[in-house]
């Protein structure tokens, strides 16, 4: 239970006097006809109706029998509001009380924060709550505070049509609330961004899995290494998020999903694994799709509580285990990190490493579609020139599949330096880049060997074997 205050500034004190001796009466009976009335017409009923009115029928002073006159003097706002933990949790149920998390501004240490806990030790002896999260103010783009008359306030009900309720949501949980939290049309437009990153990425997987049946998912062990790496790094982004969610920090949720989509995912991982997608098909495709199942379900369940409409909108869309509720992804738990599904020091540097060079080819590549020398990347050669201190590390993540990891046709690497990019990702390398002369897979796009299957003579060797197996 997580309370937020609201204000009030005063409530009535519920006392009668006697117009006749003088006396206060406040008896159970007084107390219940005006709780009821509060409960059916609101506080300012003691404002709005007489004495006699606001008592028990023929209710008559219990000491002369005389008639009576209201207190008027109010309770001081922050008693009010400091005694709510009672009313909102106790009274409802003793398993409420005290709350998890009290919710407010950095101000109310001496305020709604003190008077709470003042009440609460006075009559229980213990705090009303277990935890209190402090945030700061909301303020415009640049620093200054909102007022109508500056004309910068920025209201729910402009963003929500034009961004959405979860970009709303996104920003709240992208600032860091310890400090003044900027917003303007600047920053919401930069986010539209991240959330569009965020949400491409699970359409990519979602467009991906069309037809898979999660029955059908491979054991982490039978996987492709590309794939248990892709696995190992999402439980790295499991146990990130859920110690950033323990610690209220959901700016660092954001922030890690938001990084791991873009690095992790769209930069390395999902381009890379679009061929076996596309073009691959039995063991190896269904490796890519029980991965690209395990990452969208894990991706899906840790953006739920910011996200709300759009990871429903994709639990919805997408294929489910017996074992998930498939009506809301809220009926689901955020998974735990699993320590059995992640690689070795030694592999998790392997990639690394494969990643690092690949920077550099991109770079090398980039220079060469400027250049005019290559178009896409799989028209290209790569030719990697290894000086000594570059020749152990390519040797740690050298394979025959790496050129596929590099997203090129032919890789070469010679002991020396070439003419070309020096590497900085992965110090040590020159990275040249010629055309490939193998002639070019009309199915996979790859520059390769192609007419040793004389029913698809144009087809490289793989291509054929698939169509072939496809029968």
């Amino acid at each position: 239970w997580c309370i937020s205050r609201q204000r009030h500034w005063g409530l009535p004190i519920p006392v009668f006097y006697c117009e006749k001796c003088g006396k206060p009466i406040c008896t159970p009976e007084t107390i219940e006809r005006v709780s009821a009335l509060f409960g059916e017409f609101g506080s300012n009923v003691w404002f709005e109706r007489e004495a006699k009115d606001l008592l028990p029928e023929n209710f008559t002073c219990p000491h002369c029998g005389g008639a009576f006159t209201k207190e008027t003097d109010t309770l001081d706002g922050w008693f009010d509001s400091g005694s709510s933990h009672r009313a909102s949790l106790q009274l409802r149920s003793a398993d409420e009380w005290p709350a998890d998390l009290y919710l407010e501004g950095g101000d109310q240490y001496r305020g709604w924060f003190q008077s709470s806990l003042l009440t609460s030790i006075a009559t229980t002896g213990k705090a009303p709550y277990k935890a209190v999260l402090t945030h700061g103010w909301t303020v415009d783009g640049e620093g200054r505070a909102m007022h109508k008359s500056l004309g910068n306030s920025i209201l729910p009900d402009e963003v929500i049509p034009k961004y959405g309720a979860d970009l709303v949501r996104l920003w709240a949980a992208s600032s860091d609330y310890h400090l003044d939290m900027r917003c303007s049309d600047a920053i919401f437009k930069q986010l539209s961004d991240k959330y569009l990153k965020i949400r491409n990425t699970a359409r990519f997987m979602l467009g991906n899995l069309n037809g898979f049946d999660p029955k059908d998912a491979l054991p982490f062990a039978e996987l492709e290494e590309l794939d248990q790496w892709a696995i190992s790094e999402l439980q790295g982004l499991i146990a990130k998020c859920r110690a950033a969610y323990d610690a209220y920090e959901f700016y660092a949720v954001t922030y890690a999903i938001h990084n791991f989509c873009v690095v992790e995912m769209s930069s390395f991982y999902l381009d890379i694994v679009k061929d076996r997608l596309y073009c691959e098909d039995g063991k190896k495709r269904l490796s890519a799709q029980s991965t690209l199942f395990e990452l969208l379900d894990g991706l899906v369940r840790l953006l739920a509580p910011i996200l709300a409409f759009t990871s429903n909108e994709i639990w919805l869309a997408m294929p489910h285990r017996d074992s998930d509720d498939p009506r809301h992804v809220m009926l689901n738990d955020i998974p735990d990190a699993d320590p059995a599904r992640t690689l070795s020091d030694e592999a998790e540097a392997r990639f690394a490493g494969i990643m690092a060079l690949r920077e550099d080819v991109n770079k090398a590549l980039e220079l060469a579609r400027a250049e005019k020398i290559v178009g896409k990347s799989l028209d290209a050669k790569v030719i990697l020139g290894l000086s000594e201190s570059a020749k152990a590390a390519y040797a740690s993540i050298e394979s025959p599949d790496l050129y596929d990891d590099l997203i090129v046709s032919e890789l070469e690497a010679v002991d020396e330096p070439v003419e070309g990019y020096e590497g900085v990702a992965f110090p040590g390398v020159t990275v040249k880049i010629v055309p490939s002369e193998l002639p070019k897979c009309p199915r996979c796009w790859k520059r390769a060997h192609v007419g040793s299957d004389p029913e698809n003579p144009e087809l490289c060797d793989r291509c054929a074997a698939v169509l072939k197996a496809r029968g």
